[in-house]
């Protein structure tokens, strides 16, 4: 593949985002991974020779800053994924209001933020492709679970705006509905379920890929991902 291609993965960590960040590099492509914790990218920046870049996407100006950095590097931006959520569990009685707050800026207003800066430098080279990360909670609100069922269905409605809004312009839109648990390295519940009771994550980075690289007569805006075991 080319090797001019750059990926940005933002609500960068130890799982689909470390498998994303695999898959990218395998194609050749260069890859910045934007997490406020930077500390914990490491292992991924080693493996993968990947860019950190520390970033709360919460905030506009942090967001800013984040494109502006891949700008002083020069070149385009091919794929931005937005893989950051916050959650708020518990009853409606009992919840933080400030946390439940916090949790739906993360999962939806920065995927808003992250999403008006990749477009605005893709409308202007004329492609791209921007990946939002869903949930079950996407499409279907659980108990104890509102604030994360919130913020995912805004983003859900974000990523489908755009698609129709930008797909004119030669930049993909998608959106990823993640329906079940994503499996971690000595996962206990890999027990409880049985082979492929879970989600692995470099199958769901290949999934990611295989949308980013889809010809455009035949683009899909949305895809659900499932263990063969879940029910739906």
């Amino acid at each position: 593949m080319a090797t001019s291609e750059r990926a940005l993965i933002v609500g960068a960590g130890a799982g689909l985002s470390a498998a994303l960040a695999r898959r990218c590099a395998k194609d050749g492509m260069a890859v910045v991974v934007a997490a406020r914790n930077v500390a914990k990218l490491d292992p991924v920046v080693r493996e993968t020779g990947a860019t950190a870049v520390a970033c709360d996407a919460t905030s506009a100006a942090d967001v800013a800053r984040l494109f502006g950095t891949i700008d002083a590097a020069g070149g385009g931006l091919d794929l931005v994924v937005y893989n950051a959520s916050g959650r708020a569990r518990g009853p409606i009685v009992e919840l933080d209001p400030e946390a439940v707050d916090a949790a739906i800026r993360v999962t939806a207003f920065g995927g808003f933020l992250v999403a008006r800066q990749a477009a605005q430098r893709m409308v202007k080279q004329g492609r791209g492709t921007i990946l939002f990360t869903g949930a079950s909670a996407s499409v279907k609100g659980y108990p104890r679970s509102s604030s994360f069922a919130m913020g995912k269905f805004a983003l859900r409605g974000l990523a489908q705006s755009l698609a129709r809004e930008l797909q004119p312009q030669n930049i993909h839109v998608g959106h990823i509905v993640i329906d079940g648990g994503i499996a971690k390295e000595s996962d206990p519940r890999a027990n409880e379920r049985g082979p492929d009771g879970l989600l692995d994550p470099d199958a769901i980075a290949e999934t990611y890929l295989q949308l980013y690289r889809q010809p455009r007569s035949a683009w899909a805006w949305e895809i659900e991902l499932r263990p063969w075991i879940e029910n739906f």
